[in-house]
Order: C-alpha cells, then sequence, then structure tokens
C-alpha cells in the first residue's frame, strides 16, 4: 500500500511541475516585436544578402526567428535562427538562381515567434534582377574556355573542340552578395547548382560553337541520334539505345552518327551497301544499343520490355556465353559475363546464327563457348541435347577436354585466320534436339 501512496504522490508532483511550466508559458501570452535594422533595398538573383534584427517580448522567452523569401506566392529561401534571448540577431539568406525568371519584386517576410506560439510578421518588397555576366567560364576536365556574352543572355565560345564535349558551365559572382553559380546536368536537363557534366555533342570534331543561355537554361549542341525517325535515349555518354519493331529485309535509317563509316556493322542483323542498311534477321521487336566507345551495335531480340528467350517451340532467342568470342572484337570478348552476352539473330526455320571472322570475332585455336535459352544463366545447351557433324569445332561432354555443352577447336585443328565463319544451330527438329552447323564462307 505504501508503494501505491508513494507512486500516486509523485505522480501529483510531476502533473504540479507541468502545471507550473504551463502556467508559465501559456499559449497565447507574450507580445513579440520586430525591428529590422538592416535589410537589404534590392538584390540580384543569386546572391546572398545580410539583415540585422532586433527581436524583444513583454517578458516571455522567445522562440525562432524565421526569414523567408518569396517569388510571387512560393517559398524559395528560409533561414531559421533559434532566439534564446531578447537582442540583435544577424545572418544571410541566399536568393535563389533559377531559369526562367524574369526580373521583378520579391517579398521578405520576417516572422517572430515566442514558446506561447504568438507570431508577429513584417514583409518587405525586394526588387531582383538577374545577373548581367561579363562572362561564363565552360569548364571541360582542366581546361577552362571563356565564353563571350553575345547579347541579352546569351554566352558562347568557339574553338576546336572534340565530337563530344563534357563539361560544366560557371558564371563568377557578379556585385557585392554574388556568388559562383555553376551549370550542369541533370535528368536531360541543364540545372543550376551541380558540376555533373553536360554532354555537348556535335556532328564532328573541329571548329564549332558552345552556347548557353542564362535566363532559359537553352544550350548547344546536342547531336540527336536517331535509328528510322526515332531518337535514341542516352545511358551514358557511351551508350545509346532504342527498342525498335524492325521487319526483315527493310531499310533502316541512321542518322546522326557522323562516323558511321567507321562503324564495325554487324551482318547477322545489317547488310550495308554503301550507306544503306537492310535488316536481316526476321521480323520483330529489337533493342539495338550504339557503342560510340567501340563504334558498334548491340542488337537483341526482345520479347515486349524483357530480352527474348527460347520458347518451348524453338522460336525466341538463343544467347551465346563464353570464353574465344566476341563483337566488334575479341578484345571485347564476351567471357562468363552474362551481361555481355551475344544474341544469335533469329533467320527464320528455328534457326539461329552468329558470323565471326576467325582471329578477329573468334578465336582460331580455342574457343570456350556455349548457347543459352537467355541472356542469362538457367536453360543452356548440352551435348545431349546438341550435336555436330563438323571436324574442326566440338561439343563438350565432360570427358573431352570441354564442359558439357561447351565449344572447343579439335586437337592438330583450327579456323583459318581471317576467314568467316558462320554458326548455326537449328531447333527445328526440337529444343532437345539441336543442330549445329559451322560453315566456312
Amino acid at each position: 500500500m505504501k508503494k501505491y501512496i508513494k507512486y500516486f504522490a509523485f505522480s501529483l508532483f510531476i502533473a504540479f511541475v507541468g502545471c507550473k511550466e504551463d502556467y508559465k508559458y501559456p499559449l497565447g501570452g507574450g507580445n513579440p516585436s520586430l525591428d529590422l535594422k538592416e535589410v537589404p533595398n534590392s538584390a540580384f538573383f543569386g546572391d546572398s544578402l545580410s539583415f540585422k534584427v532586433g527581436v524583444t517580448d513583454q517578458g516571455t522567452a522567445l522562440s525562432t526567428l524565421k526569414v523567408q523569401l518569396y517569388y510571387s506566392e512560393d517559398l524559395v529561401s528560409e533561414h531559421t535562427i533559434r532566439t534564446k534571448e531578447y537582442g540583435d540577431y544577424s545572418g544571410k539568406i541566399y536568393v535563389p538562381y533559377l531559369a526562367n525568371i524574369p526580373n521583378g519584386t520579391a517579398t521578405l517576410k520576417f516572422v517572430l515567434q515566442n514558446v506561447g506560439m504568438v507570431t508577429v510578421e513584417e514583409t518587405k518588397e525586394l526588387p531582383l534582377s538577374r545577373p548581367d555576366f561579363p562572362f561564363l567560364n565552360l569548364i571541360v576536365g582542366d581546361e577552362t574556355y571563356k565564353m563571350e556574352k553575345l547579347s541579352g543572355y546569351e554566352y558562347a565560345v568557339t574553338e576546336d573542340f572534340p565530337q563530344k564535349v563534357q563539361g560544366y558551365i560557371q558564371a563568377p559572382a557578379y556585385g557585392e552578395h554574388g556568388n559562383v553559380i555553376n551549370f550542369g546536368w541533370e535528368g536531360d536537363n541543364v540545372k543550376e547548382g551541380t558540376m555533373q557534366v553536360i554532354p555537348f555533342s556535335n556532328y564532328s570534331a573541329g571548329n564549332y560553337t558552345v552556347q548557353f543561355n542564362t535566363l532559359t537554361y537553352a544550350a548547344a549542341p546536342f547531336v540527336s541520334y536517331k535509328i528510322n525517325d526515332t531518337e535514341l535515349t542516352m545511358v551514358d555518354d557511351n551508350t545509346y539505345f532504342i527498342d525498335l519493331q524492325l521487319e526483315n529485309g527493310a531499310e533502316i535509317n541512321i542518322d546522326g552518327i557522323a562516323d558511321i563509316d567507321t562503324w564495325w556493322i554487324d551482318s547477322d542483323y545489317l547488310k550495308q551497301e554503301g550507306d544503306k542498311y537492310t535488316f536481316q534477321a526476321i521480323s520483330g521487336k529489337y533493342k539495338i544499343t550504339a557503342k560510340f566507345d567501340k563504334k558498334y551495335f548491340i542488337v537483341e531480340a526482345m520479347n515486349g520490355t524483357d530480352f527474348a528467350t527460347l520458347n518451348a517451340d524453338g522460336t525466341g532467342a538463343i544467347w551465346i556465353i563464353g570464353d574465344g568470342i566476341g563483337k566488334p572484337a575479341l578484345s571485347n570478348q564476351v567471357g562468363w559475363d552474362t551481361g555481355k552476352a551475344l544474341c544469335m539473330a533469329p533467320i527464320g526455320d528455328k534457326k539461329y546464327q552468329v558470323t565471326v571472322v576467325a582471329g578477329q570475332q573468334v578465336r582460331a585455336d580455342d574457343i570456350n563457348f556455349k548457347f543459352f535459352h537467355q541472356k542469362n544463366w538457367g536453360g543452356e545447351f548440352k551435348n545431349d541435347n546438341l550435336t555436330t557433324d563438323g571436324d574442326v569445332v566440338y561439343v563438350g561432354d565432360g570427358d573431352n577436354g570441354r564442359d558439357p555443352g561447351n565449344l572447343g577447336v579439335q586437337s592438330g585443328k583450327t579456323l583459318e585466320a581471317g576467314a568467316t565463319y558462320v554458326f548455326v544451330v537449328d531447333v527445328s527438329g526440337g529444343v532437345s534436339n539441336a543442330k549445329l552447323t559451322v560453315t566456312k564462307k
């Protein structure tokens, strides 16, 4: 019983202390007041503005002073100060530099609040102007190129540039309270406040102009890469892709790649005659990936939004994973990286082919790759469901120098260096009864 009496007494004590606190600072008590001692009369976008405000109350403790900046009705910047004592408080508030905001008048709002949640506000109109930068800098790696002012908000630099220029733009601090402003790449647009490089590109290397508008953020040049009049999507600086429905025998139009004549063209998918390209695989949906660093196209069969797989009826796709083969050259060998698996071209009648030149896309005397049902581990062809009658390339069985299903070159034999070979997997007799032929062209 004594324990419960003590607990009750302690609870009463806590409640009493709580009541004293509520009594000391009741909601609605006090009368906070502001004295704007130092407040800017005008500013530029991108400024950091200093202010000094005196705060007091009639015996009630203060809580916070908020300084807020509004563009129209939008809160764009805020600075909060804890006001533990009466007196003067100083600070800075940033004036954001944003696209497509014309010169105009913003609103500075000062909000003082005490511990009783009572507030007082004062506002001041703040005329804002966009800085008239004398120049900008285009920063590309360790190089800085001065962009001269053309007119209005337009700046440009003309130099001997490579086809692709990876850099960001920097505006110098402007005026007494200005800050350096960086313009970089975010998503697929130029954005202030970042140094992520902007992927400028031209149709060819040489003397050309890079431009930027500090009001609209319009920038140039950007080359648009298109296949069949549809723009490719950028993955990174060297990789662009597109998913297309393609028809066998139809002409493929490639636009925007200035040095396309130097690219390696995969004859399994594209027949090249001068500057004309014709699609060679069966009609269907394909992902085409342009690899600018290696100058070739990866073509892969699709099923909806997924990579195609080999269906039970023999339609779909067959993939190559393993050593001794790679496109556009052996320097880009597939290996056992499933992400680099090669999609054999579906040529109809449930047949799939890959064409390679010995010594260039396939090793002449040492191969160790196999055929899979998907662009990943899973279904695969082994010696119990894949056979060949060839006298140079054989199918491994686990005891003949290769794992089951892995291809090898017969001992003492070799593919002829420089000769073209066509590997065809035929599953028209059933997925469990596949035939491999290797033909020298």
